[in-house]
């Protein structure tokens, strides 16, 4: 079983606001995180080198060479961008949480011009988008309503005390946080190629988790950054924007690259893996589709599965190939 397994199964209602917030605090403050809390760096980002531009916020590893993973390891999600640097500009792969300014540390490593690249607009990944000019997005309706940013009472549960390690921090406001609008400045498809001088990036469009889902991938160095399709903890199979037979036909897609690939890198918790965890994944999603494995626990009409040593948490419509309305966006990772 996964370390930080009980981490998010316990944490799950924290991320779903309907209901009161003190039946949220009470049930979260049953979870392992607060123990996880008093691990860091996770064993996995404590192999890499902590950058010097690090502060209270954000732990920042050199994760590969010009590769530079930035951490927010004090709240549950502990989301992870990631800055691929080349000669010429550089590419933020996500913005995160937007609970401080993300942009700072970006210009602590580097002063090139910045492309950002969102993984995918749920709002842990957005939130420091508006602080960017050139923002490449999937050219969707989900994309679209997600620029609108995400009110408070859609992420309020997230920011409950139980949620940080040791509290809010101080100068945050827990009782306003949102995140802020934003736009892009180009659409792009599948294929869509970004020199970044020396380097080059190649823009998958790999729906499933979401129906704007991206990677990108590294081709000559051997890297793939893969957000929340694949990152190294439970995988996310729950909300109503979620199609369970776009993310197979994904993960089928990323095994095939995976061959040619040294790292992964995912959106929560690790920093970086090393490859082959994707093949993994692919055997145990077939079991779970399959129809022939149990949940291990459920909570609501949330389903955990734990198949060969990977966790899902998805649902029973998402597991009967239902789908909400994609044109209205994603909230907080909002229930069926």
């Amino acid at each position: 079983m996964k370390k930080l397994f009980f981490k998010f199964s316990a944490l799950l209602l924290l991320t779903a606001v309907a209901g009161c917030q003190n039946e949220q605090a009470a049930y979260v403050q049953e979870s392992t995180f607060q123990e996880s809390c008093n691990s860091l760096p996770l064993e996995t980002n404590r192999v890499l080198t902590l950058a010097a531009v690090s502060n209270d916020w954000f732990q920042v590893y050199e994760s590969h060479d010009q590769v530079y993973s930035i951490v927010e390891p004090y709240q549950f999600q502990m989301s992870i961008s990631h800055l691929i640097v080349g000669n010429e500009r550089a590419v933020l792969f996500d913005t995160g949480m937007g609970i401080f300014p993300i942009r700072p540390i970006v210009e602590g490593i580097t002063d090139l011009p910045v492309l950002v690249v969102n993984s995918h607009t749920h709002f842990d990944h957005v939130g420091g988008n508006n602080e960017f000019s050139d923002v490449l997005a999937i050219d969707s309706d989900y994309t679209k309503s997600n620029m609108k940013g995400f009110e408070h009472k859609e992420i309020a549960g997230d920011v409950i005390p139980a949620a940080f390690c040791g509290g809010a921090p101080a100068g945050f406001d827990v009782e306003t946080y949102h995140t802020k609008s934003w736009n892009a400045s180009r659409y792009v498809e599948d294929g869509h190629l970004i020199d970044l001088g020396g380097r080059t990036l190649e823009i998958l469009h790999v729906p499933g988790h979401t129906p704007d889902a991206t990677a990108l991938v590294d081709r000559e160095n051997g890297l793939l950054f893969t957000g929340d399709t694949f990152y190294d903890d439970n995988i996310w199979l729950f909300a109503p924007e979620t199609n369970i037979d776009d993310y197979s036909s994904t993960i089928d897609r990323l095994v095939d690259i995976e061959s040619a690939t040294e790292y992964l890198f995912g959106a929560h918790s690790s920093a970086r893996v090393d490859a082959g965890r994707l093949s993994q994944l692919q055997s145990s999603l077939r079991k779970l589709r399959s129809g022939k494995v149990q949940p291990f626990e459920q909570v609501g009409k949330r389903l955990i599965y734990v198949i060969d040593g990977i966790t899902f948490v998805t649902a029973k419509e998402v597991l009967d190939g239902r789908q909400g309305d994609i044109t209205i966006g994603g909230s907080g990772f909002g229930s069926w």
